[in-house]
């Protein structure tokens, strides 16, 4: 039984790297937004309250707008051929020097050896400055945006605060493609309302569904990637040495970060077309299925000693990005925004205290999501 959606329902836990790896890229897996209501319906345990199936709220977007996370080909073929018109290599390498500048700006507040919450006033900070940036944002809305997510990723608010919580990013979003349509900008939304593909363009549900996706996912997993990258260098100060005197090593550390201790706890829900074979294990038609980015990331089975912290570890494979045709398609800005913090904190600062009982730290209690509540640091 998994809890999701302010309710329980009864689905299946992938854990094995070979596993995960295989059913991430498994076509009978479905990430049908369309069908998938009707799917957790049958799968919801009842709690007396019929919360799982209550209706949107009023102004909200339809139940399940389609957008290229939550859609199976032809359709994500289609969706993800015009953002990618979009979110370019060349839109992301644009934004290094602007991603530089932010950053200096966010460490030029840290007081040498005077506490502040590296996730708060960078990890998160950071992130939405460069998706907010990205997509036209108006900064003075930053704020609601982190709001309104925390609302939608918390296991415990209800149902019917995560429905008002959605009306008001989509009404602000519906907002924002109107003062795009008419004041076309340099931003992703202006790129989006343009994006063609055989003369084909998003529809308006497909629109507001994508923002909301870049919006949320394009800064939820970064913050996390930051902080709990940190967080591991603190635990390992021999490697904070060896990134401060072979800076080029940054990368690879990167993506031992994402594979140590990853964003996302489960990938996205899927669901089975037809019966599937997994581990030996036939799971059946219309089940919902979850799969465990972390549990996979260590699995003993692909990597050697897992649990051990490892900058020098060669090439990984790892899944905290996913596999298959839904990888996630903003990773190289996620890799590039890592790596700018990084290089930053290691030459700005060459003392890394934790400011707490490292006991007292707290994971946000989120299904999706991996990343901490706070993480009070001092560094000098």
């Amino acid at each position: 039984m998994v809890k999701t959606f302010a309710a329980e329902m009864d689905a299946w836990v992938v854990t094995g790297y070979e596993e995960a790896r295989t059913l991430l890229a498994d076509p009978r897996l479905s990430k049908d937004a369309w069908r998938l209501p009707e799917v957790i319906a049958a799968n919801f345990v009842d709690d007396g309250t019929g919360a799982a199936k209550s209706g949107a709220a009023p102004g909200a977007a339809p139940p399940n707008p389609r957008n290229m996370l939550f859609s199976d080909p032809p359709d994500h073929t289609r969706l993800r051929r015009l953002i990618g018109k979009a979110f370019t290599m060349r839109r992301v390498e644009k934004m290094r020097p602007w991603i530089e500048d932010t950053t200096d700006k966010l460490l030029d507040a840290v007081v040498p050896g005077r506490e502040f919450d590296l996730v708060g006033d960078l990890a998160l900070a950071l992130p939405i400055y460069v998706i907010g940036n990205l997509l036209g944002v108006a900064e003075d809305r930053f704020a609601d945006i982190r709001r309104w997510n925390a609302v939608l990723t918390n296991v415990d608010t209800s149902g019917e605060e995560k429905q008002a919580a959605l009306a008001r990013m989509y009404g602000y979003m519906g907002g924002l493609i109107r003062s795009k349509r008419d004041q076309p900008g340099e931003d992703m939304v202006t790129a989006l309302l343009e994006a063609q593909d055989d003369g084909t363009r998003l529809d308006e549900g497909e629109l507001l569904s994508t923002i909301f996706l870049v919006m949320n996912a394009g800064y939820e997993t970064t913050a996390n990637m930051i902080s709990s990258g940190v967080r591991t260098l603190l635990r390992h100060p021999e490697a904070r040495e060896r990134l401060r005197r072979s800076p080029e090593l940054v990368p690879a550390a990167i993506e031992e970060f994402l594979r140590f201790e990853g964003p996302l706890n489960l990938a996205t829900i899927r669901f089975t077309t037809e019966p599937v074979q997994a581990g030996g294990v036939l799971i059946p038609r219309n089940a919902i299925v979850f799969v465990s980015l972390l549990s996979a990331d260590r699995d003993s089975g692909r990597f050697a000693d897992p649990d051990r912290f490892d900058i020098e570890r060669p090439a990984s494979g790892h899944l905290a990005f996913g596999h298959g045709i839904h990888h996630c398609l903003g990773a190289p800005l996620a890799r590039l925004e890592g790596e700018v913090v990084f290089r930053k904190l290691l030459e700005r600062f060459t003392s890394w205290e934790l400011a707490v009982p490292e006991t007292s730290l707290r994971w946000r209690y989120s299904m999706q999501f991996r990343g901490l509540d706070r993480l009070p640091v001092r560094l000098s």
